[in-house]
């Protein structure tokens, strides 16, 4: 189901590695330049999430979920920040050694969580809308812009995790 209001939440730090690329959100808004979807195309055709070796997430149980995590942020949601789509590693060292792959840690903390079913990839997009509105409603609410993350539970349902300020 897909929550109006986001569900505060503390995450350990956990690590995910993947498929990785950087942009901005003035670039995907303009499908001649837009690269996220060609990023998660590339995910499942290839099979990175069978390609990585020790498959866990941030509780060390394997539930199996994509990631896609934003990272490197220049500034805030106006400036470039990395993206990588990939599976929660337990090992992270080894999952470096994949030809090609990336790795991302998360970062423990305070997150709010928003989420979204429907249809791919407008599920996605219009979370991504109701966590900019929220923010620009509740402006004493701040992100930390150090990492956020999209964790799917299957192809139609999103939780989307943006880490706060305390």
């Amino acid at each position: 189901m897909t929550t109006r209001t986001p569900t505060s939440v503390q995450i350990p730090a956990f690590s995910v590695a993947g498929i990785a690329m950087r942009t901005r959100n003035s670039d995907e808004m303009n499908p001649a330049i837009a690269r996220l979807g060609g990023l998660w195309n590339r995910f499942f055709t290839q099979s990175w999430e069978r390609k990585l070796p020790s498959r866990g997430d941030g509780d060390g149980n394997g539930d199996g979920r994509i990631f896609g995590v934003y990272s490197g942020y220049e500034s805030n949601e106006h400036g470039a920040f990395d993206v990588t789509a990939g599976v929660a590693v337990a090992e992270p060292e080894q999952a470096q050694a994949v030809p090609g792959a990336s790795r991302v840690d998360i970062e423990a903390g305070d997150y709010l969580v928003f989420t979204g079913e429907g249809e791919m990839p407008q599920m996605v997009i219009d979370t991504w809308v109701r966590i900019w509105h929220y923010f620009a409603d509740n402006p004493t609410v701040q992100r930390r812009f150090g990492t956020d993350f999209e964790a799917y539970e299957g192809p139609d349902k999103v939780a989307i995790h943006i880490g706060v300020k305390p």
